[in-house]
Order: structure tokens, then sequence, then C-alpha cells
């Protein structure tokens, strides 16, 4: 009787649907309660693209409800309830402070990444199916040092008409970001790194740079290591760019790099970002150029959001929610695969309203 029974025990089980989701993340008790999020809208399309986010936010019920407090490039420091906020909170979502040139106004994002010790600057430069760029199979990191270098903003006028700049190199910061690279690439299955440097002509400043990222790459034999000077290395990103995997930079060169890779990529307005430190993050449009955007794109209702929409992602992942990021990230792109819904830096004319309606009608 047993064995008369087998077979149709095959068919029985064979026909019914096996789960093959995997676990992937085991939660602590009280991981999931609703964390709170400093929100800071900016200027120019600031307020238009992280209003996208709370959209979105809201309709995939993402764990997370936001503090906002109105901060703009031309105060002259961050109000100090703000980085209470922050530092309660540990993270923020930025929408783009404008930088008033010359003037003696100091850029308010810097002021938040030395106030907050936000060492690295991460932008992830990477081809968005659907999109078409000159150049495919691009995926590039680009970790840059948040805190020295040329935005030391130690500068003044020795004499009428002379002004030194001081470009500030430091041993102790250089180990830091080089360790957070090879970490990153380490945690994130990535295979090569490559310090982009200009020793050839700052033989100390740069040269201390790159010592220490040879000192640092010795602790990770299983990662490659590679070094670039900055201006070969411009050249090469936009000629073969798939040959870099993460690349780790002084703060200068880094926004440079990373703007560059941005272009190569798909444009500034769909690569994500953040600045973290060893106990707060900053997520906000991973490219800076043109991060406030225009009047016009501001009276037409047309930003585009999907560089802070992946940044969201990214966040909701620091904050550990998986699923969240995931659900996400997978709506944003499966509307930039279909292409019906971009805006004009895409190709499209649709307007941010448009385009936040068809994440929100993709998510699973």
């Amino acid at each position: 009787m047993a064995t008369r029974s087998v077979p149709a025990l095959k068919r029985l089980l064979s026909s019914r649907h096996v789960p093959t989701r995997s676990v992937t993340y085991m939660p602590r008790p009280g991981d999931g309660a609703p964390r709170p999020v400093t929100l800071i809208p900016g200027d120019g399309i600031g307020p238009l693209v992280t209003g996208a986010v709370e959209q979105v936010m809201e309709a995939m019920h993402a764990p997370v409800y936001f503090e906002r407090f109105e901060v703009h490039g031309d105060m002259k420091q961050v109000p100090p309830e703000v980085i209470a906020s922050i530092k309660k909170n540990k993270v923020c979502l930025k929408g783009g402070l404008a930088t008033p040139m010359g003037g003696g106004v100091s850029s308010l994002n810097l002021q938040l990444r030395r106030e907050l010790d936000l060492y690295a600057s991460l932008v992830n430069c990477c081809n968005l199916p659907g999109l078409p760029t000159r150049h495919e199979s691009v995926d590039i990191v680009v970790i840059r040092e948040n805190t020295e270098g040329e935005y030391s903003g130690l500068e003044h006028e020795v004499v009428p008409g002379v002004v030194e700049s001081l470009k500030v190199i430091t041993k102790f910061c250089s180990e830091r970001i080089a360790k957070y690279a090879f970490e990153y690439a380490y945690l994130n299955n990535r295979k090569k790194v490559t310090a982009v440097h200009k020793a050839n002509i700052m033989k100390l400043a740069d040269g201390l740079f790159l010592e220490s990222c040879r000192e640092i790459a010795a602790k990770y034999p299983g990662i490659a290591y590679s070094e670039i000077i900055v201006d070969n290395c411009c050249m090469q990103l936009v000629s073969k760019p798939e040959q870099f995997d993460v690349m780790v930079t002084p703060n200068l060169y880094g926004n440079l790099v990373a703007n560059t890779a941005a272009g190569i990529a798909g444009g500034t307005g769909v690569m994500p970002g953040g600045n973290v430190g060893a106990d707060h993050a900053i997520f906000e449009q991973g490219a800076s150029a043109g991060n406030v955007g225009n009047e016009k794109l501001w009276e037409q209702k047309k930003a585009n959001p999907v560089a802070l929409l992946l940044s969201s992602a990214m966040m909701l992942r620091h904050l550990q929610f998986p699923s969240f990021a995931d659900r996400l990230e997978t709506a944003v792109k499966r509307v930039i695969a279909e292409g019906k819904c971009r805006t004009k830096d895409l190709g499209g004319d649709s307007t941010t309203e448009e385009v936040v309606n068809a994440v929100i009608d993709a998510l699973e």
C-alpha cells in the first residue's frame, strides 16, 4: 500500500508551489519601529524632489517619518536645531543647497560634513536598463574623502591681489577613507579599488594619500589594487569606463571624477549617493552638478526625482529595511526601463508628479 502511494505523493509534491525566497535579513526585536529622519528640502528643485520622496514613502508605507527643517544656502550657518535633529536621528535626507559664489559665505554642505564628521562621500554611477548611454557595463562607485584637501576652507589674502589657499592632507583621514573604500569593496563583493592622485606633482600631499592607500591595500589581499593619476583617470573614464570598479579619491578629485562618471552613466539626475560618518549619514543626489536645477524646472514642475528616490533606497538599506529598499529601487528601475515617463534630461517631457505616479504604480 505504501509503495503504491509513492507516485501519487510525488505528483502531489511536484504540483505544489514551493517558495524560493530565502531569508536575507533577521531583524532584532524592535527593528521594525518607524525611524525618524531629518528632512532638509533645500533650494531650487530640492522641495520638489524631496516632496516626491515623501509621496513614494507614504505610498509604500515605509517605516520612516520626517522631521522637516527649512535650510537655505544663503544662510550664514546651519541652524543649531538642525544639527541637533541629525545627531538625534542619525540620518538625514537632503535636497540641494545652493552655494553662493564668493562673498565670504561658506558652503553649508561643507559645514554639515565637518560638524557631523561625514568623512566618506559615496556616489554609485551605473547604467540603468533602458536608458541609452555611450558606454555599457558602467558600474563605478566613487568614494571621496569629504573633510579636508582643497575643501579645508583655509584661505586668505596675503597681500592685495594674492590669495593663498591651503590643501590639507593628513595620515589619519587618508587611512580612514582608504579603509572605508576597501571595506565597502569587501562587503559588496567588489573586485578592485583604484586610488586617484596627483602625486607626481604634489609629492608630499598626494604622496601621503597614496602611501596610506598602499598600506591599507596590503591588508586586503583578495581585492585588486591600482593607482592612476587624476588627468589620465578622466581620459580613461570617458574612453573605457568599464575598467573601473571602486575608486577612492581625495576631496577635490572625487568631486570631478564622480560628476564625470555620472555623466557617462546617464546623467546626474539618476545617480544616488550619500555622505557617511561613523555615527551619522546624509543622503542626497549623488553627483552635485546642477543639483538645485534652474527656475524653469521649478516653474514647470519637471525636475527629475530619480536620483533622490534611489538615494532614499540607499537610506532605507542603511536603516536596515532591505525589503523596502529593494521595492523602491525595483520600481524606479522599472519606470526607467519602460521609458514612458521620463523627465527632459532623460529624453522625455514628463513632470515630476507623473514620474512619481509611475513609480507608485510600479511598486510591488
